[in-house]
This record gives structure tokens, C-alpha cells and sequence, in this order.
């Protein structure tokens, strides 16, 4: 046979996973490649089982089967567990003891993207080891072939919905929840649960469909909770949850149409899972809320501001023992009875349990919070050999001015009217920011010394305009 050599598209190895469009950047040889770089990995580790889903895009259905072939390659055993929310793929890795797993899935990306996440063990596959994949690949670094790999399809629907349900822990009240899974691979398992859970459910969008016909799968984006926004309004819904296109990420809107951010619905979470755990460390992201962060505290708990990333967060929660934490984007992190992976119909569970105990609507907790005026994730292109010098000089420059800055990720700067945020991302070519204020006033002021900095580091102005007065 002949040797095994492959390149990938350079735009293809992220950060956090491997991701591209498909038959432009990315093509089914190269979930072959993936299979065969990433099996040898856990193959040189004494690993034997290597779990893989896959999502509701129709691609992923051509692409699952060539990753297959590349891990059998390897003489791995493979479960396939189908079409499944990505987090029902890390549970399958526990449940079956796998040494490794992978995730067909191109998340909340347009419906002609597709691509990979893996897990390592018990630990997220991040960073530098993506990029380890492409010199394997570009160098032929693979175990020899092997002819002793098999395949064989497990169902874990209902292994993974019985556990979930395991940690509802609702009171007497009987709630109305509308759900949309938003024709995502979440749809399946959206429909078990609310069969069996106590209150009345209404699902919408609830058909897998890859070309996404009613809304992008992301929750974050305001216009595409709109949907169930109206339908809550119509059921006299007490709230409604949202997926994005592979179930890792949660939205949440409350009975009045409010979108309930991140770092909001963290707050309500990490109250009910501080009760068991006094004193316990919630993370976190950069682009949280300051409120989130002081009402950690004021719950008993220790708030702690880490990078923003998913795989950043798990592993960061592994070595604090951290019980939950949470990103701006929706990744919710359960290690309170959970493993401490992110997975939205899990977190959906729990919030139904907390608001079914409780005496307040999701709303009245909402309004309960502190109010602060935000701008929302504000983006703008840099260029990828620009954007962390930029970060650099304006951390140099607010040093010598003395400025009060944060620098986990990025430079959070703090003033008496709030804070403004300015980072790179770590997968693409932009850079991020983000201000909150307590006042309208101060809020042009924080904008000001955003657009200060900017300016001095050559860079236009973020546009500002069309941005929702926050949360």
C-alpha cells in the first residue's frame, strides 16, 4: 500500500476544532486524514475505542464514513452513534469508555460549512494538538495500517436521556416551555425529553434539516430568537430554549420576550449550584458581565474570569474543581453530577428544575439583576499578523498611563464608569471588544477610549450603530 501523505487547506486547523466549507476548504479525503492522524494519536497512547456523531448538515452524512475508514485504519474500534447533539457524543465516550471521540459538525456556521471536534481521553483536543494533525498528515506520521479496525452502531438516546433526566429535580409548578432546536441535530433528542418531562412542551423547528429553512442556528444572535419569541407570546409560554446547530450552545428567552444573555442566565444557574457547593469557583469568560462576576460573589461563590473558548473553559474548570461556568456564547459547563462539558438540553434541564422550585418567574429574576447598559459582541477586521500586536500595544500604552487593566485574555480596562474589553479572536482574522456602563454617559466615555486606542494603533472605529442598549 502506498504511504500515507495528506495537506490540508490552511484556513481548515482551528483553534478549538477543524472547520471549512465543504468542497472548497474542506473535502471528504480529509476526514479520512483527520481519522487516520487523530486514530494514530490515540493508538500511540494505548488507546483502543474511538467514538463519532455526527450533525444534521447534509454533508455530514458523506464525510462520517471516511473518518470511520481512517480511524478503522488505525486497527481502532469505532461506535457510531449517528446523527446526535454534540454533547450526546461526549457523553457516549463515557458511557462506552472510549479513549477518544469525534464530532462531525460544522456548529452554528452557514449550512455549506462543515468539520470536526475531538476529545482525547476525557479532555478537549485543542490548540496545538489541531495543529499537530496537519503535520502528520502533511509528513505521513500515521501508525502502519492496520487490518484489525471495526465499526459497529450504538444508540445512546435513550442512555443519555435517562441520566439527564436523573438531575431534574423540579417542585410542584408546572411550567410551559416552548423549545427550538432550531432543525439542528438537537431535534431528536429535544423530543425524547419533553415527552417525559412533567409541565406542558411545544417544539418548534423540530425536524433535522441541514439547509436551516427558518432561522441560523445560533441563539446568540438576537434576530434568530425572534421565532420563539413569537411563539412564546402566543403559548403564554412561562420561557423558551434555544439550541444552536449542534446542541452545545443554549439561548434562553423568559415569558416577556427578553433575551436572557450568557452571563445572565449564569447567574441563575450558578445561585442553585452554589447552595451545594458554598463557596465554590464559577468561571467565566472575558466578555462576561461585571454583574455576573459580583453576583457570584454575593451568592458565597468565587467568581473567576478566564479566556474565552470552550476548550479553555473545561480545562481551566478540571484544574480549579470548579462546579460550573459558562461564555457569553452560550457554552454552559456542568461539573455539579454532570462530567463538565458543555451541553445545552442538560443546562435546559437543570434551569427547568430551578424555575419549577422557584417562586419568581425567569423574567423577575432577570429584572431583579442590576441594570447595566452594554454594547453587544462588537467585531472588526484585522489583519491575522495585526491582531495580537494591536492587543500588545494598547496594553503597553494603558500600562504607562496607569490605567486599571485585566489582562487574562486580551486587556479589560476598568474605570469608574465600567469597563470596555479589546481581544483577539483565536479564530479568525478580527479582533473583539465590548463596553458596559452603568450610564448612558459613561458608556460614551468607555466607547471613546475604545475608539481612543484604536486610532492610536492605526485602526478605524468599531461601528456602534444598530447595537441593543444590553442587559
Amino acid at each position: 500500500m502506498t504511504a500515507f501523505h495528506h495537506s490540508f487547506n490552511p484556513t481548515v486547523l482551528r483553534e478549538y476544532d477543524i472547520r471549512g466549507i465543504v468542497g472548497t476548504t474542506l473535502q471528504p479525503e480529509d476526514a479520512f486524514a483527520i481519522g487516520r492522524c487523530f486514530g494514530s494519536i490515540v493508538t500511540r497512547a494505548g488507546g483502543t475505542k474511538v467514538a463519532v456523531g455526527y450533525d444534521g448538515r447534509l454533508s455530514s452524512p458523506d464525510l462520517e464514513p471516511q473518518l470511520v475508514a481512517g480511524l478503522r485504519a488505525c486497527g481502532l474500534e469505532v461506535i457510531r452513534i449517528g446523527l446526535v447533539a454534540t454533547p450526546m457524543l461526549y457523553f457516549a465516550s463515557y458511557h462506552h469508555g472510549a479513549d477518544g471521540a469525534v464530532m462531525v459538525t460544522g456548529s452554528h456556521n452557514p449550512p455549506d460549512y462543515n468539520g470536526f471536534k475531538m476529545m482525547l481521553g476525557k479532555k478537549p483536543f485543542f490548540g496545538a494538538q489541531i495543529q499537530e494533525i496537519g503535520r502528520m498528515a502533511a509528513e505521513g506520521d500515521v501508525v502502519p495500517v492496520s487490518l484489525e479496525g471495526s465499526d459497529h452502531k450504538v444508540d445512546v438516546t435513550e442512555p443519555y436521556a435517562a441520566r439527564v433526566l436523573q438531575d431534574y429535580d423540579g417542585g410542584e409548578r408546572r411550567l410551559k416551555v416552548v423549545w427550538d432546536p432550531g432543525n439542528g441535530s438537537g431535534c431528536e433528542i429535544t423530543k425524547v425529553l419533553t415527552a417525559k418531562l412533567p409541565g406542558e412542551h411545544f417544539v418548534i423547528n423540530g425536524d433535522v434539516d441541514g439547509t436551516f429553512p427558518n432561522h441560523h442556528p445560533d441563539p446568540t444572535v438576537a434576530k434568530n430568537l425572534e421565532q420563539l419569541i413569537a411563539e412564546v407570546a402566543k403559548e403564554g409560554a412561562d420561557f423558551g430554549i434555544a439550541f444552536d446547530g449542534d446542541a452545545d450552545r443554549i439561548g434562553v428567552v423568559d415569558g416577556e420576550g427578553n433575551i436572557l444573555f450568557g452571563d445572565q442566565l449564569l447567574v441563575v444557574l450558578a445561585r442553585d449550584v452554589l447552595k451545594s457547593h458554598p463557596g465554590g469557583t464559577v468561571i467565566a469568560d472575558v466578555k462576561a458581565s461585571q454583574v455576573l462576576f459580583d453576583e457570584i460573589a454575593k451568592a458565597g461563590g468565587q467568581p473567576l474570569m478566564w479566556k474565552t473558548g470552550h476548550s479553555l473553559i473545561k480545562a481551566k474548570m478540571a484544574e480549579t474543581g470548579s462546579p460550573l461556568a459558562g461564555e457569553m456564547s452560550g457554552h454552559i459547563f456542568f461539573a455539579d453530577k454532570w462530567y463538565g462539558f458543555d451541553d445545552a438540553p442538560y443546562s435546559a434541564i437543570r434551569l427547568l428544575g430551578i424555575l419549577a422550585r422557584a417562586t419568581e418567574t425567569l423574567g423577575q429574576m432577570r429584572a431583579a439583576l442590576p441594570q447595566v447598559l452594554n454594547t453587544p459582541e462588537l467585531r472588526f477586521d484585522c489583519p491575522e499578523e495585526r491582531k495580537f500586536v494591536v492587543v500588545d500595544e494598547v496594553k503597553a500604552r494603558l500600562a504607562a498611563s496607569g490605567a486599571k487593566v485585566q489582562a487574562v485574555d486580551g486587556v479589560r480596562v476598568l474605570t469608574e464608569d465600567g469597563w470596555w474589553l479589546l481581544r483577539a479572536s483565536n479564530t479568525q482574522a478580527v479582533l473583539v471588544a465590548r463596553c458596559e456602563a452603568s450610564s448612558a454617559a459613561g458608556l460614551d466615555r468607555l466607547k471613546a477610549g475604545l475608539v481612543e486606542q484604536l486610532t492610536a494603533s492605526g485602526l478605524a472605529a468599531p461601528d456602534f450603530s444598530g447595537e441593543n442598549a444590553g442587559h
